[in-house]
């Protein structure tokens, strides 16, 4: 998460990261306090999910099909709706009480149905006959998908260690992180009954701590983005309760939420609609932050010239940018996530003031539009910590004493600045043995002291 910078940020003054300090690290402790308080304790809860079926990994080692016969109400010679083949599949269980077994099963047919060939890896259930428990039936549930999943997690990763290096593996570190926290606490959490949107926020928290951290590095650049992060959340938060009270959703909008409350009737549904859009605007929000945060130090960092409010201001610009691209990209992944239900929604006879009216297509809107609006507080509230941080930095820099550059912030070695008289005497004078010397009734050009630019390749022109 988060986006990439190579260049190290400068090292900010000890009053500036002790002030970073006694802000951040508060929040940390009373984040992890938060975390432990509200851990789920004494295992998962019961649910009544009915019996296990027993799975079993299997081969298919042959399959022939036909053409199904006419159902009793069709006329004969009437193929069957969904043009569904018939037949048998032998497939050699793997694993398991039955391990070596031959055993067959019907072709599977109906909504996606797998279709099998030969050779191909499958998950088998046995069903027991409830009238004859001797005699069980043999089904194919699905394909086995392990070792492709495998391969993708392994190029995922190559690929993104070959490309962030370094930097690469701590994102790794980071995600495995996030996926840690979400599946030991939060999830556990909402299913212990808790308040959905109190474990999202301790978890978001957690988990921005971590990967932020992690991922960017303990640095002053980074204690902005996550305090920018973490104000965004708050304010996300309250935005989408307001939001999701103004226009009374209650969680029931989707037929996985309505399965839940039937598996589970302990989760509040409202709170968990709020606690994804937590989790769902953190991945964006970190994005944003980090970026800000290193934008205004790269900006002081090629111009030290520029003031407060001009580092603000010309963040600023960069952050309506991002956030221009971000805010199609979130309103795509949610239209993407629920692209069945929108197109099924378009047969709908309604009109289409009621259909986005309806509960379903009210809660994506709602859940878009609070996440835009915490993106866009997101900007300026961490481009004003960051233009804050970086320019007391460099109040609190040493003045020089002896007309030399105070020490580089990024480990270079410091460029000399020469005295401006000296500089404008060496241009003016002849220099002898040079048979191209300047004509010294000719204005000489402008000193490199002068420009404000301590390169003399550097362009004259300011900026801003």
């Amino acid at each position: 998460m988060g986006s990439d910078h190579t260049r190290p940020a400068p090292s900010a003054p000890p009053r500036v990261r002790r002030i970073l300090i006694m802000t951040v690290v508060p929040l940390f402790v009373a984040t992890v306090l938060a975390a432990l308080l509200l851990w789920p304790r004494g295992g998962s809860p019961e649910t009544d999910g009915g019996a296990d079926v027993p799975r079993f990994p299997g081969t298919v080692t042959r399959a022939v099909t036909e053409p199904c016969p006419p159902t009793p109400s069709s006329p004969e010679g009437t193929p069957r709706v969904g043009g569904g083949q018939c037949g048998t599949v032998d497939v050699r269980v793997d694993d398991g009480p039955s391990a070596g077994q031959q055993v067959q099963t019907p072709v599977p047919d109906g909504p996606g149905a797998p279709r099998v060939a030969v050779g191909d890896e499958v998950i088998l259930v046995e069903l027991t006959d409830p009238t004859d428990p001797t005699t069980s039936n043999w089904n194919i549930a699905e394909h086995q998908r392990g070792t492709p999943m495998l391969w993708l997690a392994v190029v995922f990763a190559a690929a993104i260690v070959a490309f962030g290096r370094w930097r690469g593996l701590a994102a790794l570190a980071g995600l495995a992180a996030s996926f840690a926290i979400l599946l030991t606490f939060v999830l556990p959490g909402i299913g212990a009954g808790k308040s959905p949107l109190l474990v999202a926020v301790v978890g978001a928290a957690l988990i921005m701590f971590v990967v932020l951290y992690l991922t960017h590095g303990v640095t002053a650049q980074t204690s902005v983005a996550v305090l920018g992060t973490l104000g965004s959340l708050v304010l996300t938060g309250v935005l989408a309760t307001i939001a999701t009270a103004a226009t009374h959703l209650t969680g029931f909008g989707s037929e996985d939420a309505t399965t839940l409350s039937m598996f589970q009737g302990d989760v509040d549904l409202h709170g968990l609609l709020l606690a994804g859009i937590i989790i769902g605007s953190l991945g964006v929000l970190d994005d944003v932050t980090v970026t800000q945060a290193a934008t205004v130090t790269e900006l002081a960092h090629a111009n030290p010239g520029l003031t407060r409010l001009q580092l603000y201001r010309a963040a600023t610009r960069v952050g309506r940018a991002h956030i221009a691209s971000t805010v199609n990209t979130i309103v795509l992944a949610y239209a993407g996530a629920s692209l069945p239900l929108l197109l099924l929604l378009t047969a709908d006879a309604r009109p289409i003031g009621q259909i986005l009216t309806s509960e379903f297509l009210a809660q994506e809107i709602v859940r878009s539009a609070v996440a835009t609006l915490g993106l866009i507080a997101a900007v300026p509230l961490t481009t004003g910590l960051a233009a804050v941080v970086t320019a007391a930095g460099r109040a609190d820099a040493p003045p020089s004493t002896n007309g030399s550059a105070p020490p580089s912030t990024d480990g270079s070695a410091p460029r000399p600045q020469p005295d401006r008289a000296e500089a404008l005497a060496a241009l003016i004078s002849p220099r002898a043995g040079r048979p191209d010397e300047p004509d010294p009734t000719r204005t000489p050009p402008p000193s490199t002291a002068t420009d404000g630019w301590p390169e003399s390749n550097r362009s004259t022109d300011s900026a801003w």
